[in-house]
């Protein structure tokens, strides 16, 4: 299985490129706080389900893998709602973005529900 063809995958890249784009726009005092935190939780999630498809032999490895990629996702909603709270993003884009993280988040949670459905 190559981990470019999970759904959960795609989606979490595109999500990281948004995001990459989105933060251009930022403050330079920003670069080595928000936009640095951003980018490096969004690129994580898809970072580590490349990761977790390596480890799909090993049940538990993989879910521990999920979890964490689970967990980037929730950070990266934090760090959306900092962006609105700074007033650095409109909030039509941040729904745009947390909506689409939340969809990450699902599919990423059938996978940890699911391990069976990946080996």
């Amino acid at each position: 299985m190559r981990f470019q063809d999970l759904l959960a995958y795609k989606k979490s890249f595109e999500l990281s490129m948004l995001i990459f784009k989105m933060t251009k726009s930022f403050p330079i005092e920003e670069k080595y706080s928000l936009t640095d935190q951003i980018r490096h939780s969004s690129r994580s999630v898809s970072a580590n389900l490349a990761e977790a498809s390596r480890k799909i032999r090993y049940e538990k490895h993989f879910i521990l893998k999920l979890t964490d990629c689970d967990a980037e996702n929730a950070e990266t909603q934090a760090w959306l709602e900092y962006s609105v709270a700074c007033e650095y993003i409109s909030e039509e884009l941040f729904s745009e973005l947390t909506a689409k993280s939340l969809e990450v988040g699902k599919l990423i949670n059938y996978m940890i529900n699911n391990p069976d459905k990946f080996s």
